[in-house]
């Protein structure tokens, strides 16, 4: 038998896949969904630029790209217009990069949840964000199994 507290887990991880889709970028599409300690959605997020800024052939564009979007993570933290303290965020398709994790722990989000990381091109990041969560006392879950 399932443990209840993996179900809800992986409820929100396909809740986080379906928000990544509605991403315009069209390389990596992220989504990130916050829920408080009773399993209701606080906020949400997608990776995409700024409000007000064109989605145009910029999303084609990496080197100009990461100048200037908005990353599912911080979304959802802007977003959520209420305090995190004790919440969790989960993250399609992967956990998030240290300048995320910085600002999640200085949000005060306790737990992280996240499939394993298919990207080893971005294996150095997220070592540095493991990292920086064990220290924080972030608890992160990275599920090698999802679906």
């Amino acid at each position: 038998m399932w443990d209840s507290s993996i179900v809800w887990d992986f409820r929100f991880l396909r809740l986080a896949r379906e928000v990544s889709s509605w991403s315009k970028d069209p390389s990596t599409q992220v989504g990130a969904v916050i829920i408080d300690d009773n399993n209701r959605v606080v906020s949400i997020g997608y990776n995409g630029f700024p409000r007000s800024i064109e989605d145009d052939e910029r999303l084609n564009n990496r080197e100009e790209k990461y100048k200037i979007i908005v990353h599912a993570e911080m979304n959802a933290l802007l977003f959520a217009n209420r305090s995190l303290e004790k919440c969790t965020l989960y993250t399609y398709p992967f956990m998030p990069c240290p300048r995320c994790a910085s600002m999640l722990i200085q949000s005060g989000i306790s737990r992280v949840v996240s499939p394993e990381n298919p990207h080893t091109g971005w294996e150095e990041d997220f070592k540095t964000s493991r990292q920086m969560f064990a220290e924080a006392g972030v608890f992160l879950h990275e599920y090698s199994e999802f679906e």
